[in-house]
């Protein structure tokens, strides 16, 4: 007979029990999990969803920006966790990591190959959604301010606005873009000739690590703190805050937007525009969106490139520039609407003229649709042969979409090292190559193909060695990992191409915050592997 309280017995009873707790389903060990370790004694049952749950699919789609990647032939997540404070997240990286289950991170889903909310390659995984945090603080006197990354950019612009009229941020020109993802990838707007990306006016953060601890820059360290400032987001921890700092605007900003036809010389106008606009004035952007439209009610269809611009100056300062640096443009005083920093905003996200700023907080996602859609940097004009070339491309599909958007000015006076994101001296302009549709039986592989035909075709005219791309523009064909094991050789492939040499300074991050390469998806940054560290 063995005696109680026995070693022996202790063990025999362990024996016994664990086939039933391997058995227990993974939801209720992750439910018995949870708690453990987190400070919170909210219910995880009320923010964690299953497929079983009547919620499932309407939370799953909530943020999702791509249509595409909603579709039931998608892999779907086992679980979705909408975190309500930090420490439910704390929670779930550890218990993910004890139970084996995969985890994804979203903050606003406008990934364009959906891999915050979709894995092809793991399962089961858990998709941590962080559109409820959202909080925002702005310290005028500090010029600063902490803004959750489930905040979207509208939020945070109206925040800043509420508290002055002469403060901003150069974040995204999408208003429902939140702040997680942005910033993570560099985060571009209309400021950035003048303050560079979001990425580069990020004085702290917050972030939990792998471990489940809550670490802020000094505790996280200078190399990590680099590189979650542009190296992505998916590979290091999840960021659940950004101290930024606040920028000066002035009272009176001009916008505008002044659109040409093929007929009206739009291919000499841009190749004149693609000599001069890195050279602008710093205070002055102007991006040049390319689409297609009809000219007759015979369906005839001709090219539009239109000039969507916003500086920071009165009218009058404008119109002075543009005579000295950009004359063949014309642009009158008619042309111009000036307003605020914060009526800028609206205006550049594509709201009608005097819509209110209010429009900011509502949170919703009117344009969604199918999309594909991938980048390029150029270095020198593209000649306008080469763009009569692209019209006829254009051509091809129903709803094309090309945005050139200027670099130079601080973009140049920025070391390519200082952020991840490398993409700075020498760049004259970042080309998107876009095509979406609205109807789920259309021919998906007709658009995709597209994208890539045309992306082809501008191979001669854009960087080389490597040929870059935005990492915030995501593009599954530039390569990927295909297993958890994810390949330094692989990853390298696309890892230089979104970041050139700084990708490997990436790697060592990795390899030291993260050696197991748990913060993983289908283009994160790898761990170096064991015979090389």
């Amino acid at each position: 007979m063995v005696p109680s309280g026995s070693p022996i017995l202790s063990i025999l009873l362990i024996l016994l029990l664990s086939p039933f707790m391997v058995s227990l389903p993974i939801q209720d060990r992750l439910l018995k999990c949870l708690p453990k370790y987190s400070e919170s004694s909210f219910p995880f049952s009320t923010i964690l969803y299953t497929q079983k749950n009547s919620s499932f699919i309407s939370v799953l789609q909530s943020s999702a920006q791509n249509v595409r990647f909603t579709l039931s032939s998608v892999p779907k997540p086992e679980f979705i966790l909408t975190p309500l404070q930090e420490s439910h997240i704390q929670a779930v990286v550890i218990c993910s990591r004890k139970l084996g289950i995969h985890l994804r991170v979203r903050s606003g889903g406008h990934d364009f190959e959906g891999l915050s909310y979709v894995s092809e390659i793991e399962t089961p995984f858990i998709v941590v959604d962080l559109a409820k945090l959202r909080s925002i603080s702005v310290d005028i006197e500090h010029n600063s301010a902490w803004v959750q990354v489930g905040a979207t950019n509208g939020e945070l612009y109206y925040r800043i606005s509420e508290k002055s009229k002469t403060r901003g941020f150069p974040a995204g020109t999408c208003s429902s873009v939140c702040m997680g993802g942005q910033i993570s990838g560099g985060g571009y707007g209309v400021m950035l000739r003048k303050y560079g990306l979001a990425a580069d006016n990020v004085v702290d953060a917050h972030i939990i690590d792998v471990h489940g601890r809550l670490l802020d820059r000094k505790d996280m360290g200078e190399d990590l703190f680099w590189a979650i400032r542009g190296g992505a987001g998916g590979s290091f921890g999840i960021v659940t805050a950004w101290k930024v700092k606040l920028v000066p605007v002035p009272s009176a900003v001009t916008v505008f937007t002044v659109t040409k036809t093929l007929e009206q010389g739009a291919t000499k106008l841009l190749y004149r525009w693609q000599q001069i606009v890195d050279q602008l004035d710093k205070d002055l952007f102007i991006r040049v969106q390319i689409q297609t439209a009809n000219v007759s009610s015979q369906g005839k269809r001709t090219i539009t490139t239109s000039y969507n611009a916003m500086f920071l100056g009165d009218a009058n300062r404008l119109l002075q520039v543009m005579k000295h640096s950009f004359p063949e443009l014309g642009l009158t005083r008619q042309d111009c609407i000036e307003t605020n920093w914060i009526n800028s905003t609206v205006y550049i996200a594509g709201f009608a003229n005097n819509t209110p700023p209010e429009v900011f907080l509502q949170r919703t996602y009117p344009n969604r649709e199918y999309f594909k859609a991938k980048s390029d940097y150029a270095k020198k004009p593209v000649s306008e042969k080469a763009l009569e070339g692209l019209w006829e491309k254009l051509s091809e599909v129903e709803s094309p979409l090309v945005v050139f958007t200027p670099y130079g000015g601080m973009m140049s006076q920025i070391s390519e090292s200082q952020t991840p994101f490398p993409h700075r001296k020498g760049t004259k302009f970042m080309i998107l190559y876009y095509t979406g549709w609205l109807d789920a039986k259309e021919n998906v592989a007709k658009h995709i193909d597209w994208t890539r035909m045309v992306y082809n075709y501008m191979t001669p005219y854009v960087s080389k060695n490597p040929r870059e791309a935005y990492v915030n523009y995501r593009d599954l064909d530039l390569g990927m990992n295909n297993n958890s094991n994810a390949s330094f050789v692989e990853a390298s492939v696309f890892g230089t191409k979104y970041f050139k040499d700084n990708f490997y300074r990436l790697v060592h991050v990795k390899t030291k915050v993260d050696p197991d390469n748990f913060f993983r998806h289908e283009q994160s940054i790898p761990p170096l592997p064991l015979h090389m560290r």
